[in-house]
């Protein structure tokens, strides 16, 4: 039987776990949490309390492994935050399973572009804040393991949309000078990525986009949800908020992996918050 490490096993990690568990595979599920790792020890296999920044704590589940996938994050956390979780997080599950496959989840926003034009995966990616250089360490350092590097997306999903939460609430604001485009993914087809991936094998050392296929204004996706809920398009307003992320504005391609054959359950932000989002958390109002 197959196994795999899921270092990192929240809203994404468990969406993975439990297709490879559906699979036949056995998987293993780490958090940082003692409370998130009791309840995903009640969903059918092994969870364990693990910091993988500490290297003591990662030797001592050392064993054999096909597949680790650190999809961990650190939740909007600092620099320090950054280089414990994604680089030396890399450095000790390297060095304690060196001989299996890894998938390593980063991010988009190591796209430092501005003016919104397509990217791939050959476009330059030279993020400018910290957390971003430390993002592109930590995908050198795997890719010179014979990694796979997924760049993800703005996720989102059932009981997780920012941009619904922001509309609801009244925070959101529409702001014309400094309006972007947003690149986003429905953790459902995420998750049904890095399956497809892990299926085909034949992926070291490659990076992949993970988005949908369709790079939206952020303007657009606030009227589309007000219209959709019939409430007020939210005001026009400067914003003054500094993104921790930087401030890019791209349109990022998934064609790399489509070309593979890959194909999506919700090709749009609209399709995925229609068909799932506000479907589950509205009652099928929307």
């Amino acid at each position: 039987m197959a196994r795999a490490l899921i270092a990192g096993c929240g809203y994404l990690g468990r969406a993975i776990a439990d297709l490879l568990l559906a699979d036949g595979w056995e998987v293993e599920g780490w958090t940082r949490s003692e409370e998130s790792a009791r309840k995903l020890s009640l969903a059918g296999y092994p969870a364990h309390h693990i910091d993988i920044s500490n290297s003591e704590d990662v030797a001592a589940r050392k064993t054999e492994l096909d597949i680790v996938i650190h999809s961990a994050s650190t939740r909007g956390g600092d620099v320090d935050a950054y280089r414990s979780v994604y680089l030396d997080g890399t450095r000790n599950l390297l060095e304690n399973f060196a001989g299996a496959q890894f998938v390593f989840i980063s991010s988009t926003s190591v796209y430092a572009q501005t003016g919104g034009e397509w990217v791939t995966e050959e476009s330059p990616a030279d993020p400018k804040p910290e957390t971003g250089k430390i993002l592109r360490a930590s995908e050198d350092l795997l890719r010179a393991n014979g990694g796979v590097i997924v760049r993800l997306g703005g996720l989102y999903g059932p009981g997780r949309s920012a941009l619904l939460r922001k509309l609801l609430s009244g925070e959101a604001k529409i702001d014309p000078a400094s309006d972007r485009f947003l690149n986003q993914i429905h953790r459902d087809d995420a998750a049904a990525a890095i399956r497809f991936l892990i299926q085909g094998g034949n992926s070291s050392s490659q990076i992949y986009n993970l988005v949908d296929n369709q790079p939206v204004l952020l303007s657009e996706c606030y009227r589309w949800l007000a219209v959709t809920l019939n409430r007020p398009v939210p005001s026009t307003a400067t914003s003054v908020l500094q993104r921790k992320r930087g401030d890019s504005n791209k349109r990022v391609s998934n064609g790399k992996l489509r070309s593979l054959g890959w194909t999506l359950q919700y090709p749009t932000f609209a399709d995925g918050m229609a068909k799932s989002v506000l479907k589950n958390s509205l009652g099928g109002d929307a």
